[in-house]
């Protein structure tokens, strides 16, 4: 059995196959009873766009969203890790170049522009092989 990702939430709106949930996400902490005297504790309200051809959910009833953990390994690598490779290497290249540190930082930074516009170009095929999956709470 593979791990799963869950979150409880509450459909917030429907427009056909695509349903947005709120879910609260919440640090380890942030379930203490001590939270509410604590500054590290953490919550966040995030909205959810999940693709579900069923149609049966409400708006207002409380679901289950969740996912797969290699899923989630994905949208992390995607996100952050291959960003960070690709300035890693820049790193290295130009520095092998003998660029100044100004340069070499502006243009690290500057990589990161057309990599997102490569994922915000490739959105919908990344949505196909990451997606959220709804379930009834018990």
């Amino acid at each position: 059995m593979e791990n799963k990702i869950r979150h409880e939430g509450i459909v917030e709106a429907k427009d056909g196959c695509h349903i947005k949930v709120r879910i609260l996400q919440t640090s380890a902490c942030a379930g203490c009873k001590v939270a509410a005297h604590c500054n590290t504790a953490d919550s966040k309200e995030k909205i959810v766009d999940v693709i579900d051809k069923d149609g049966h959910w409400q708006i207002g009833q409380s679901v289950v969203v969740s996912t797969r953990s290699s899923m989630a390994s994905r949208a992390l690598l995607i996100g952050f890790g291959l960003p960070l490779m690709l300035m890693l290497v820049l790193l290295v290249v130009l520095s092998a170049a003998r660029c100044s540190e100004g340069m070499t930082a502006l243009l690290m930074l500057g990589s990161l522009i057309p990599y997102y516009l490569v994922v915000w170009l490739f959105r919908d095929r990344i949505a196909k092989n990451i997606s959220f999956q709804l379930e009834e709470t018990n």
